[in-house]
């Protein structure tokens, strides 16, 4: 009761400061959106480093995006072992998106995301040296962090999404209750109405008690007997949690309506319909960044189907997902729960800071869809490594996850069925609920809801409280703990036990009423047909189709011109293409190769990704006639030599490679006249032979014409002249 009392007045002081963010760590506000041409309550906060870490301002700096879904910021930060303190131990610059409890007037959604790519303009101001932020976005932030990215063709750091609800309507039947509740309970009119009760403005503890009940036997009965039973060892990391938990933000009207109508209840994202704003249509495809999506099948309240099914839904094939220059990389943990994706521990150590460090290469990785897969390595000296392979995957794959998309359609009546509502709501009940609530009337309504009234009432304030600290403090000093094999402990833990199963089974009952209730009348002969209409019938182009799209006939078109770096990385793509996986290792050589070694290094982001994604479609559509014509685009045997080599140097040694490497290998020394025998190349053939590297560069540069002064001026000049001409066969008019 005395821990009850302390969580009452932390609540109730975090109010009156107005919920400042709950980081463990010191922060200064850099940019404030409030002073935007169109104002947000969100600002852009830095992270200033611990004792004893120093911050690298040449490494990608992480932009963290909080959920705005009726909780405070803080939840990517209130623990050291977070998403923030693993950017910080590996010496990145660290900058979090928070923002104020109290909404700005009249601000909408539109205007949020006008904010956060302010933001991200900044730090990219911040830190010119550096590479393209990655953006992090958790829960709603990652639904978030993809309209940010999706409005904003411009930020091409890499994205990261966890546990985001993309694609509300997803899940299996059975198991994802939560998102028959617009179904049952109502649509999009009762968060307008609430709304109204709050004069303008939603309340986010609404969201706060939906989530409670989702699993009333953990939040509302099992956290409090784990308190009781722990007590002895302090209450200190429940006070932690709980003054997140308890700070209760708002949106406002236009904020929430927007989120149930184009999000939750519509699915309008995932069928290329939401609208930040008139004439402002949000296309997924249009993404540019790098994107990682972060999912468990332990999550309830975003299970792996909506996190992962707007893929399947955005794109026809992989191949067309190589075709838009896009990576796609996912994971799916197999048992932590939604919350733990950001404040376990656990994942902090293992999931998160292995994608930190995979960012440093992500880039080097062929354009496509990729399952990231972590593997547990024997622990040596007390510590544990991991390691880590990208495989390639189809949508049949995500697909798998699923149990069809059947159980959907009835969700497109519902849908029908809010909008239907919502008009009713606004043209009858609106104008009287309006006339009846002044700004007293709307204050009270928020003090008087059961998740802030239930903390205030056990705080300091109420006077029945004041003698629980006493009392608390003569049982501390004075408390004889009870033998565990005293019968009335067992006889508390069986009640404990039977009180939560009775809970889970009321909750289980609940469900599947809610769930019989949702077929039973939205999977009707009248409940298809009223829903028609909004079903999810975008149309996604064939295999076929596909091939004729501009992108893919530039690329074919050029496939015999180029030189020796698209030479390489025609090769380097037509490998990973054939081992089907890639080991971090080789991805981390391959990273190094295309990013930190000439001739590579000077071509620059943009121009790299531009190769990469051109030699993409053609391994893809073409792959023996690229392979057939990369004779033609390096004419030096010399230079022929050095390009297998490196290639070859990216998989490691013979002894590691597949049958199917060897081969392909082969098949490449075969199309340049090089002798086919396979020896290991174990260092970078670049280092090795700088001059050689210098005399390639040379020739590359040549051959382009709108970069080639700009380059040749940057390089030392070579003591001797080259010849680009083609060499007879069997000769070399340059030696090395």
């Amino acid at each position: 009761m005395d821990t009850l009392r302390k969580r009452g007045d932390i609540f109730l002081e975090h109010e009156a400061k107005g919920c400042p963010p709950v980081l463990a760590y010191d922060y200064e506000i850099v940019m404030d959106g409030r002073d935007q041409k169109y104002p947000s309550n969100y600002q852009l906060l830095k992270i200033l480093p611990p004792d004893g870490i120093t911050i690298d301002n040449s490494r990608r700096p992480y932009i963290v995006i909080d959920p705005r879904a009726g909780h405070g910021p803080g939840i990517g930060g209130f623990k050291t072992d977070s998403q923030v303190g693993v950017a910080l131990r590996e010496h990145h610059p660290v900058y979090f998106v928070a923002f104020r409890r109290d909404p700005e007037p009249g601000q909408f959604l539109s205007y949020v995301t006008r904010t956060e790519a302010a933001f991200v303009r900044e730090v990219m101001r911040l830190h010119p040296d550096a590479p393209k932020p990655v953006v992090t976005g958790n829960c709603q932030g990652g639904w978030a962090t993809l309209l940010l990215a999706a409005s904003n063709t411009d930020l091409t750091g890499p994205i990261v999404i966890n546990g985001a609800p993309v694609t509300p309507w997803a899940g299996k039947v059975g198991e994802n209750p939560m998102r028959y509740n617009a179904g049952v309970l109502g649509g999009t009119w009762i968060p307008m109405m609430l709304s109204d009760l709050g004069g303008g403005k939603f309340d986010g503890a609404h969201l706060v008690q939906n989530f409670e009940l989702l699993n009333p036997a953990r939040t509302l009965f099992r956290k409090y007997t784990d308190l009781y039973r722990d007590i002895d060892k302090g209450d200190e990391a429940f006070l932690e949690f709980e003054t997140w938990w308890g700070g209760f933000f708002l949106l406002n009207e236009a904020e929430i309506r927007w989120i149930v109508e184009q999000l939750f209840v519509g699915n309008r994202l995932t069928k290329n319909e939401a609208r930040l704003e008139p004439g402002r249509p949000v296309d997924l495809k249009a993404i540019r960044a790098p994107i990682i999506v972060f999912a468990s099948h332990g999550d309830n309240i975003t299970p792996p189907q909506q996190a992962l099914n707007w893929i399947v839904d955005t794109y026809a094939d992989v191949g067309e997902i190589r075709i838009r220059g896009q990576r796609i990389i996912y994971m799916v943990h197999e048992q932590v729960g939604h919350l733990g994706i950001f404040v376990s521990s656990q994942i902090a150590n293992k999931e998160h800071s292995e994608v930190a460090s995979t960012l440093e290469t992500i880039e080097a990785l062929a354009p496509g869809l990729h399952e990231m897969q972590i593997e547990d390595i024997k622990e040596v000296d007390g510590k544990k490594p991991f390691t880590v392979s990208f495989s390639e995957r189809t949508m049949d794959d995500l697909r798998a996850l699923d149990d069809g998309v059947a159980d959907e359609r009835p969700f497109a009546a519902v849908a029908r069925t809010s909008e239907v509502q919502a008009q009713m709501y606004d043209a009858v009940l609106r104008p009287w609920v309006k006339a009846g609530v002044t700004h007293t009337s709307a204050e009270l309504s928020r003090a008087a809801h059961p998740q802030r009234l239930s903390r205030a009432m056990l705080s300091t304030k109420n006077p029945l409280m004041a003698p629980v600290a006493a009392a608390a403090s003569r049982v501390k000093e004075n408390r004889h703990k009870a033998a565990e094999d005293n019968p009335f402990v067992a006889a508390e833990s069986f009640w404990v036990q039977a009180t939560e199963q009775m809970i889970d089974f009321y909750r289980d009952t609940r469900d599947m009423g809610y769930e019989l209730a949702f077929y039973g009348f939205w999977s009707t002969p009248w409940g298809r047909a009223f829903g028609k209409t909004h079903e999810s019938r975008r149309t996604l182009k064939t295999g076929d189709e596909v091939r004729g799209l501009p992108e893919v006939a530039k690329a074919l078109e050029a496939i015999e011109q180029g030189g020796f770096a698209e030479a390489v990385i025609r090769m380097l793509v037509l490998l990973a293409d054939n081992r089907g996986q890639v080991r971090r290792d080789r991805l981390e050589r391959s990273s190094q190769v295309l990013t930190m070694d000439e001739p590579f290094k000077s071509l620059g982001a943009e121009r790299r990704a531009m190769i990469i994604h051109q030699q993409t479609i053609i391994a893809s559509f073409e792959p023996e006639l690229a392979i057939e014509t990369l004779a033609g685009l390096i004419h030096e045997l010399a230079e022929r030599e050095l390009a297998v080599q490196l290639v070859q140097y990216i998989p490691g040694s013979v002894d590691e490679m597949s049958a199917d490497t060897i081969h392909l290998l082969k098949r490449f020394r075969q199309v340049l006249d090089l002798d086919t025998n396979i020896e290991n190349v174990l260092e970078n053939p670049l280092h090795a032979s700088p001059r050689r590297h210098t005399d390639v560069y040379r020739a590359l540069i040549s051959e382009d014409h709108h970069e080639s002064k700009a380059l040749e001026a940057a390089i030392p000049k070579a003591p001797r002249a080259t010849s680009a001409r083609k060499p007879a066969k069997g000769k070399s008019t340059r030696r090395v």
